[in-house]
């Protein structure tokens, strides 16, 4: 992919991140570096080599390369350099508030234990914080392509770390694994006060079908892609009415399926969906939010009110608290007033 110049409007806009995987975040420098310190062999000589290597054109394709990434992390240094980088990368492109997908069974699977995992991420956030303002908030990811005995049984070993877990999702392989799997597990983390999302990955099979148990089985705040909802007008009529949140990725859109499907996401936000765009795994997929952002406001033509409206949604359905949001709010229409 061409790189994407980023016009000064969208370089400034003060944005929001609702849907981004960390383990997404690992560059080749720090995948490299990472794989030396902790003694591990990759079958690449350079950077360059492991750009190379992601040659993706589907979901499965991407996800092998993804879990050979996440091999590299290992200690609680591991994940605090790998969150670190993010929040630099992401203030640098002026987002001002991010909620995180992390994915512990991908890691708790290798014999790394949640706890280094949770500490790490945690640890480089609150710095960040501190350094620079930026905010970031930890969604717990349950991998589909799992049994549900496992989700939950992580879901009861992340119950002492519930104050550095804003909510729970669901990701990883969507074929053969519907949401209603893991109905109970949801069910135990709103219990538990967890806040809910879940990925309905694009033109997948029985895409609309899970969109649908998402909503009414599972019933959760937001849908993590969620744009093949346009096949059947009764989705697209529940999900405004219940303000559902779709959290879009444009780039990873145009990678793993045909084209970054901007027509449907602006015929979503045309209809008043509260449509957001985000950067998914950005260092496999080459655009951060800003360029993500960019791309759009390339294809669509994306007026700069555009722009502030697709922040102001992703504001208005984050789970940020009160507070933050009326900063973002007021910081956003100063912005668009210059």
């Amino acid at each position: 992919m061409n790189a994407i110049e980023v016009d000064p409007f969208v370089a400034g806009l003060p944005k929001v991140e609702l849907h981004l995987h960390i383990e997404g975040t690992l560059e080749p420098e720090l995948k490299l570096a990472l794989a030396a310190r902790n003694g591990i062999g990759l079958p690449y000589a350079d950077e360059a080599a492991v750009r190379d290597a992601y040659a993706f054109d589907s979901l499965p394709s991407f996800l092998t390369q993804y879990y050979e990434g996440m091999s590299v992390l290992v200690t609680e240094q591991d994940f605090y350099d790998l969150a670190a980088a993010y929040a630099a990368k992401a203030h640098s492109q002026n987002v001002r508030y991010a909620e995180i997908f992390f994915d512990p069974q991908a890691h708790t699977a290798r014999g790394v234990p949640f706890d280094t995992v949770i500490r790490g991420l945690t640890r480089a956030l609150d710095d960040a914080r501190r350094a620079t303002g930026f905010r970031g908030h930890l969604i717990m990811c349950f991998l589909r392509d799992f049994q549900a005995e496992f989700a939950m049984a992580t879901l009861v070993q992340a119950l002492p770390y519930k104050e550095w877990i804003v909510g729970v999702g669901l990701d990883s392989d969507e074929k053969g694994n519907p949401p209603v799997k893991f109905a109970a597990v949801f069910a135990r983390a709103r219990a538990e006060g967890f806040r809910l999302t879940m990925h309905c990955d694009i033109d997948q099979e029985n895409t609309t079908e899970h969109i649908r148990q998402a909503l009414d089985v599972i019933g959760v705040e937001r849908i993590d892609h969620g744009t093949n909802a346009l096949e059947d007008p009764k989705l697209v009529e529940d999900i405004l009415s219940r303000g559902i949140g779709l959290t879009t990725c444009p780039i990873s859109n145009g990678v793993v399926t045909e084209g970054m499907k901007a027509t449907e996401i602006k015929r979503l936000f045309d209809l008043g969906v509260k449509v957001t765009v985000n950067s998914d795994d950005p260092a496999y997929f080459l655009g951060y939010v800003a360029e993500n952002l960019a791309a759009l406001r390339d294809e669509l033509g994306l007026t700069e009110a555009d722009l502030v409206q697709l922040q102001r949604n992703a504001v208005d359905v984050s789970w940020a608290p009160p507070a933050v949001k009326d900063t973002l709010l007021t910081e956003l229409s100063t912005y668009l007033q210059k």
